[in-house]
């Protein structure tokens, strides 16, 4: 048997599996002290379903409140314990399940939203939103649980909110990497990555350098060493800001133009030189999608093709985005994904390898220019578009060097998959901008030096720690201090929370409003001769999308929409004896194609019926749609 046979079963089977979504039961609760869970230490810290909690950041809520507020981040437990709230609470409406686990063996809760009273959610149109896949970049998980509230407590209230859950159904998933998630909000380390131990600096070792916290303060701060000798000199490469000289914000500069060298806080573990190059995890599930995956850096046999850092062992490699794809390719119904990160504020979507108009359909392109803008009619970000032009280039030149800025790809990365593998609307937004709200200085670019004046001037200097001497154990005389790396840096400080994911929420709603809905406009039976008569069905799609994209069609991820008539098998039993014959369409199947319902298209079709019996016969006519769903109504013939 080949290994390709055997490779395509595998497959086949783990799609099966995906696809059948089993009651939900809460699954037991870690233990984090439990010493028999499986784990993994890091310079002989514990750190997996039994790691040592260290700290608890007061930004951060660790058990359910009665009440759900967005003035704090939510652990992931937290938002499970609402999850199943909800699912207890509007069961007509709410399904809860347990779509897989993430490596360290922790549930990954997901929920769908659809009345259940008009349909099954896989025969409805459909859309999907995520948050958590980067550990770290915990807003987005945010924006999901504020979406997914909003719309429970809106259903029956809001008109729209109310037609959407009849007639749709929502997929959302708040935590794609709880393990990431759970390291970053009970200890200091922080991350983007998933916790599989990762060999990040190439040198045979796994996880061997990671930061620590010197001061004790719960917090990895940056450390800044002024230059003294002659090597130090010639790495140097930050100032204090020109712009801002009271001694506390740096610029980066080249090396050896500089009088400071910057770290992470912590030691050279490992003694190579290098301060906290290898930390934990570092494996990227949004770099693992199998749409132009490429090899991990040094995984290039050759040296002169293409790598990316954090791609993983295979496409699919990481259970986390193998349950996502394996979920969403059984779930053909979906026409509209947003899978979130932080912290450069744009709608991001696909290509990430070339521009636009190089391999997308123009007519596709076009719908996708119309999310753009979508979006930022509601979060007024400064960039929508593409990943390997609109975001590589969103500044013309390197700030460090003065070189012009070019395209540069993005491999195995989520927009891609959801385009040209998956055919849909795919986003993969970045919420929150560093604090840099405006441009003070008028330079062209929101950076550093526009979040540190922003966070003076709005946030008490909260955002940032004042450079503070201490006796580092290797470097000597240093300082630790600069922005908050999780409370500002990469999320905000808690008083922009339910701003940020409020706004972000609101456009993936407008998005799921867009989904395409078909509508059966007339239905008529006509006798046209004795036993015979011609049944019409007219439908139209009222929706904002096309039931398939144009790069639908091409990867056949949906079929033609097709109208079908259902009788009793027995009445057709016989050929030309049978109670019932469809004349026409004469093919076999008596089904009628009908390609694909574009947005405010209107389309009929009609077929002619044979009885052979003066009883009343009874069937269907049913319209099936990939993305547009399935609808049917009775007809009589009599």
């Amino acid at each position: 048997m080949s290994r390709s046979f055997l490779f395509l079963a595998f497959f086949l089977v783990q799609i099966t599996a995906y696809s059948q979504v089993k009651p939900f039961k809460s699954p037991p609760k870690f233990t984090e002290q439990d010493t028999s869970a499986k784990f993994h230490t890091v310079s002989g810290e514990r750190h997996g379903q039994s790691y040592f909690i260290k700290h608890k950041f007061p930004e951060v809520q660790y058990v359910p409140a009665e009440e759900l507020r967005f003035d704090q981040y939510h652990t992931v437990d937290v938002m499970y314990a609402w999850y199943e709230k909800w699912a207890a609470q509007y069961p007509e409406i709410v399904d809860l399940y347990v779509i897989g686990e993430s490596f360290e063996g922790r549930p990954v809760y997901q929920m769908t939203i659809t009345n259940k009273a008009t349909g099954k959610d896989t025969d409805k149109p459909a859309a999907f939103f995520e948050g958590g896949r980067h550990s770290g970049e915990i807003t987005s998980s945010e924006s999901i649980l504020w979406l997914t509230q909003h719309i429970l407590e809106n259903y029956g209230a809001d008109s729209e909110i109310t037609h959407l859950v009849d007639t749709k159904a929502i997929y959302l998933r708040p935590q794609n990497n709880p393990d990431g998630s759970n390291l970053y909000l009970h200890t200091a380390q922080r991350n983007r990555s998933t916790v599989r131990p990762h060999d990040n600096d190439r040198d045979g070792l796994l996880d061997e350098d990671p930061e620590e916290d010197l001061d004790g303060d719960g917090v990895i701060y940056q450390i800044r060493k002024k230059a003294a000798t002659d090597e130090e000199k010639k790495k140097a490469n930050y100032i204090i800001h020109p712009e801002h000289p009271d001694g506390q914000l740096m610029q980066r500069v080249l090396a050896g133009k500089g009088e400071y060298l910057i770290f992470s806080e912590g030691i050279d573990n490992d003694g190579d030189g290098d301060y906290n190059e290898d930390g934990i995890g570092g494996l990227d599930l949004h770099r693992n999608y199998p749409e132009n995956w490429r090899p991990d850096t040094g995984g290039d046999l050759t040296g002169r093709g293409y790598t990316q850092y954090g791609a993983g062992e295979f496409p699919l490699s990481e259970p986390e985005s193998r349950t996502l794809v394996l979920w969403m390719l059984s779930h053909p119904n979906i026409s509209v994904v947003n899978s979130m990160d932080t912290r450069v504020p744009m709608h991001l979507r696909a290509p990430s390898t070339s521009k636009s108009e190089e391999r997308m359909y123009p007519k596709d392109l076009a719908i996708y220019k119309e999310m753009d803008q979508l979006g930022l009619s509601f979060t007024n970000y400064p960039w929508a578009g593409d990943v390997f032009e609109t975001y590589a280039t969103r500044y013309k030149v390197n700030s460090v060097t003065g070189d012009p800025l070019k395209p540069s790809p993005l491999f195995g990365h989520g927009p891609d998959f959801g385009y040209f593998y998956y055919g849909s609307i795919w986003y993969g937004d970045e919420l929150w901008n560093n604090g840099a709200m405006e441009d003070y200085n008028g330079d062209g670019i929101y950076d550093d030096y526009d979040g540190y004046v922003w966070d003076e001037r709005e946030n008490e200097g909260k955002g940032f720690k004042d450079w503070v001497e201490f006796n580092h154990p290797e470097l000597g005389k240093v300082e630790i201090g600069g922005f908050h790396p999780k409370f500002f840096g990469q999320n905000g400080p808690p008083s922009q929370l339910e701003n940020w994911a409020k706004k972000q929420a609101l456009f993936n709603l407008a998005m799921a409003k867009q989904l395409p809905e078909l509508t059966i406009d007339n239905l008529e039976v006509k006798k046209t001769e004795e036993n015979t008569f011609t049944i019409t069905l007219t439908w139209s799609n009222v929706g904002g999308l096309p039931v398939a994209l144009e790069q639908a069609k091409l990867v056949k991820i949906v079929q033609e929409d097709r109208v079908s008539l259902i009788f009793d098998k027995k009445l057709t039993e016989g050929y030309a004896d049978a109670k019932v014959q469809i004349i026409d369409p004469e093919l076999f199947d008596k089904t009628i194609y009908t390609g694909y319902t574009d947005r405010g298209e209107q389309k009929s079709v009609s077929f002619t019926v044979k009885v052979n019996t003066e009883e009343e016969i009874k069937g269907k006519i049913r319209l099936s749609s990939t993305r547009g769903g399935l609808h049917e109504k009775e007809i009589i013939l009599k």
